[in-house]
């Protein structure tokens, strides 16, 4: 099974199968959400909205970009990542920006959704793991879901020492079959900017090994835009 390539600087690495024995509980009053849960909702919200419009590490940096990749900043909502060139922008109700490959309807995309949130980093929410855990529980539950797994996630810093949590997991999906998704996540500003790459990657056509290195380069360049 394939494991989630990240890059050197990721701080720690857990590849699947993923098991939580004890479930994290975040202690919120029942009356009404605490901040971990509404961070929690926005986030699988947010990755739901981009994923349905629709065993080597590899050691590159993100600046060691493909050729097939471009520079993406958008200075407004403060944030930066490559894109595969040939990918064209398109409007989606919900999202920052999205990028889908062309004369693929919707399968293969990435996209940015931008929310301000009361946090000032992702550790005050919770560990890469629960998060990992918390968001394949939230997949399990659609009703177009099939089956999911977590494959990998891990820890890397960012601009100016900000936590970014990335993850990739599976989902097998009657809206589209099998699709390989690979997320990446950070507080900065008080604001939550979430990356979410969808790729198909069904037994008759895997996602291939060129491929899926391009898509890692993109997961792993997401992260604050430079001060200009």
């Amino acid at each position: 099974m394939a494991s989630l390539a990240f890059n050197p600087h990721l701080t720690h690495i857990t590849r699947s199968p993923v098991t939580i024995s004890n479930a994290l509980h975040f202690g919120c009053h029942l009356r009404a959400p605490c901040r971990r849960e509404i961070l929690l909702s926005v986030f699988s919200s947010s990755l739901t909205g981009l994923s349905s419009a629709s065993s080597s590490l590899f050691h590159a940096s993100a600046e060691d970009k493909s050729p097939l990749l471009e520079r993406y900043t958008d200075s407004a909502e403060g944030f930066t990542l490559l894109k595969p060139s040939s990918w064209v922008k398109v409007d989606k109700a919900g999202a920052t920006v999205l990028f889908e490959e062309p004369n693929k309807g919707s399968s293969n995309n990435a996209g940015v959704v931008v929310n301000p949130v009361r946090l000032r980093s992702l550790g005050e929410f919770g560990s890469a793991e629960s998060v990992a855990e918390k968001l394949i529980q939230a997949e399990k539950r659609k009703e177009s879901t099939k089956d999911a797994e977590v494959i990998g996630f891990g820890e890397r810093t960012g601009k100016g020492g900000m936590q970014v949590y990335e993850f990739e997991y599976r989902v097998d999906s009657s809206r589209g079959g099998m699709k390989r998704v690979f997320s990446a996540a950070f507080v900065n500003s008080r604001k939550l900017y979430l990356l979410n790459i969808t790729h198909s990657d069904k037994p008759e056509s895997p996602l291939d090994s060129r491929t899926r290195t391009m898509l890692e380069q993109v997961l792993h360049s997401f992260d604050a835009a430079p001060a200009t």
